[in-house]
């Protein structure tokens, strides 16, 4: 499955955008999203276990507060570019909050999700999936 975005952008007839015009929400929109699915394949992947479980160990990664712990854990690891676009995101205005996080946690999250979004539209796979792992490491580490 070697195909990238202009691929999919060929099948469904969709016009090439410059990334500089997304908003960071609508960055985190799809960022969310793609972050989530790259969680829940690492999870199938380890083995078939039962749904709720699944579901339960996916919700510990992609909750707001365990983005933002993660984020954190990143910084060190992020360029100028990637830094800059967590930034926007984490600062942009949202008319929602999640649930069960703090709004600090929130906007991290947000800013999280928007560098996970620009990542995958910007097709840097590579780096998004290593940002990913180091974070789930760095977790794993600080939860031992």
């Amino acid at each position: 499955m070697e195909k990238s975005l202009g691929y999919l952008r060929e099948v469904f007839g969709l016009e090439n955008t410059d990334i500089r015009t997304y908003s960071p929400l609508t960055l985190a929109y799809i960022g969310d999203g793609i972050y989530e699915l790259i969680i829940r394949t690492i999870l199938v992947e380890k083995g078939n276990t039962q749904v709720n479980k699944l579901h339960q160990r996916a919700s510990r990664l992609v909750k707001a507060s365990a983005q933002s712990a993660m984020v954190e854990s990143l910084k060190q690891y992020l360029t100028e570019e990637e830094m800059a676009v967590f930034k926007r995101g984490r600062n942009a205005k949202s008319f929602t909050t999640a649930k069960n996080a703090t709004i600090s946690d929130y906007r991290r999250a947000t800013g999280f999700e928007a560098l996970m979004g620009y990542l995958y539209l910007t097709e840097q796979w590579e780096r998004m999936l290593e940002l990913i792992r180091i974070g789930i490491e760095k977790g794993e580490k600080d939860g031992e």
